[in-house]
């Protein structure tokens, strides 16, 4: 799963980022409200964790422009403020769930995984099947009618994205902030070599899927 968060305190930040990145979720950091809705407007993530009291533009705020926009990504509310009206404001803004400052770590995956198994679209498992084949997240092994093949971790992570939504079409700059990450540097002709190779892959398994071209919009894939 790839994650953002959006905090300002520095030292949490980096913490979350090591524990999340342990539990093999892949996490952007931001540290100030604007530049947090600019990245979260990317839609290139499978969750957002967002702190309340944020600098230049408070996470209330951050949230309601997203949700306003159209974004229907999973928020968690990160604050010290765990008062009841506090709570009721935080959910009526648009987050899914609230946790409050200081949690345990353990308490904070706990809420991943109930938010995963809500939306269903990403599970705390990480088989994932489609038509004739299957990929398993964490030894990065694509299973076909032909054969097994290892993929890279670039093309694993492509393919992961494909794979939690198929049917839908991928805009370009969403699977590129999935799978490089929102504040890498990478041209979009990175995307068009990593889709040929995937589609190599999908053919030397034996699949039926296809990644199609959405021409001027993305990809998607079908059978």
């Amino acid at each position: 799963m790839r994650i953002l968060l959006i905090e300002d305190d520095i030292n949490l930040c980096e913490t979350l980022r090591f524990q999340l990145e342990k539990e093999r979720h892949q996490t952007d950091v931001c540290h100030d409200g604007r530049d947090g809705l600019d990245l979260f407007l990317q839609d290139g993530h499978d969750l957002v964790l967002l702190d309340r009291m944020l600098p230049t533009m408070n996470g209330l705020l951050v949230l309601k422009k997203a949700r306003a926009a159209g974004l229907t990504t999973p928020v968690i509310l990160i604050t010290a403020l765990g008062e009841l009206y506090d709570r009721i404001e935080g959910l009526d803004s648009g987050a899914d769930d609230y946790i409050v400052k200081p949690f345990a770590f353990e308490e904070l995956l706990a809420r991943i995984r109930s938010l995963g198994r809500r939306a269903g679209k990403w599970e705390d498992n990480s088989l994932l099947s489609f038509h004739d084949i299957s990929y398993d997240c964490a030894m990065r092994v694509l299973q076909g009618p032909a054969c097994s093949l290892q993929l890279s971790c670039r093309e694993g992570r492509l393919l992961e994205v494909f794979l939690r939504e198929p049917g839908t079409v991928l805009r370009r700059m969403v699977l590129l902030s999935r799978v490089w990450g929102t504040d890498a540097e990478v041209e979009e002709s990175n995307l068009d070599t990593y889709i040929h190779y995937l589609r190599k892959r999908l053919l030397y398994a034996g699949s039926k899927v296809r990644i199609k071209t959405v021409r001027g919009i993305g990809y998607r894939m079908g059978d």
